[in-house]
């Protein structure tokens, strides 16, 4: 299935569908480490399915919705026989309607949909993946604007959910549980678009207009994690993109990334991805394989 890899990094030979190619996948083959800018979408068909991500399988069943989002380090395992469809998607062409880049914060590390914990959202996303697939196989004409439509549809549903506001911010009124949550997507794309600068909470807390502890709160109730784990989380993110360019030292790339020091970098780079920034790198500078 990994048709074009360099060191780990898959470049996706995207055919007729401008950032969009599906595989009705039946190989019993394992797919060693690799990334790709591309979203993936695994659902079995027939039979389960394993990724893993930073050392830990997720192994999931027939129905069930895996998505891994794009630049994240992962290895496939197949069962001995079985089908899967597995959809790599460019998502970034989907980035500049409101709210969805938004969505794409909370998909990370991974996004799991099974049958039995989500049994509604899952029968909703997977119409929407088996109109895809039909519209795929049979091409029309506008084909590929009702694909685009559909993906959309998909990710809609799934980030209503994600950030339902009764579940995000319990026990307030509804209008200051949207204005919550409109206030927090800001706050995350904001993090990401200055990752890379010294930002601290107090300065947070002023641009969401909250005291830093009661921020520091609503943005863990929002977001799952604490503030500074997901400016780790973004830092580490952009560190990876900057250690497949081969004339950067990882000196170069943690400076580049906010880290303050070499030693910080190396210790919390190793204990989100499992190996070392220079581990890392040797991996992409590979030979294509």
């Amino acid at each position: 299935m990994i048709k074009i890899l360099n060191g780990i990094h898959e470049t996706v030979a995207y055919d007729a569908f401008h950032g969009l190619k599906l595989y009705h996948n039946k190989e019993a083959e394992n797919y060693p480490i690799h990334w790709h800018t591309a979203l993936e979408i695994i659902m079995p068909i027939q039979e389960e399915y394993t990724v893993i991500i930073d050392g830990t399988s997720h192994t999931f069943h027939e129905g069930d919705i895996f998505i891994t989002p794009p630049g994240t380090l992962h290895e496939l395992i197949a069962p001995p026989s079985g089908e899967r469809l597995i959809m790599l998607f460019d998502y970034s062409l989907i980035c500049n309607v409101k709210g969805m880049d938004s969505m794409l914060h909370t998909l990370h590390p991974y996004t799991l949909i099974t049958r039995e914990e989500y049994p509604e959202l899952n029968k909703k996303l997977q119409f929407y993946l088996n109109e895809v697939i039909r519209e795929y196989d049979n091409p029309v004409p506008f084909t590929e604007a009702c694909v685009y439509s559909l993906m959309i549809r998909f990710f809609v549903t799934l980030g209503r959910t994600s950030f339902n506001a009764d579940t995000r911010f319990p026990g307030i009124t509804n209008s200051k549980q949207h204005e919550y949550i409109e206030k927090f997507m800001m706050v995350c794309n904001y993090i990401t678009d200055h990752c890379t600068e010294n930002i601290s909470v107090e300065e947070l807390a002023d641009l969401a207009g909250f005291s830093k502890f009661h921020f520091a709160r609503l943005f863990k109730q929002f977001t799952n994690m604490s503030c500074y784990e997901y400016l780790t989380q973004k830092r580490i993110a952009h560190a990876e993109r900057l250690l497949i360019e081969p004339n950067l030292s990882i000196t170069e790339v943690a400076m580049r990334s906010g880290f303050n020091s070499l030693s910080t970098f190396n210790r919390i780079f190793k204990a989100a991805k499992n190996c070392t920034p220079s581990e890392y790198k040797n991996l992409n500078t590979k030979d294509q394989r």
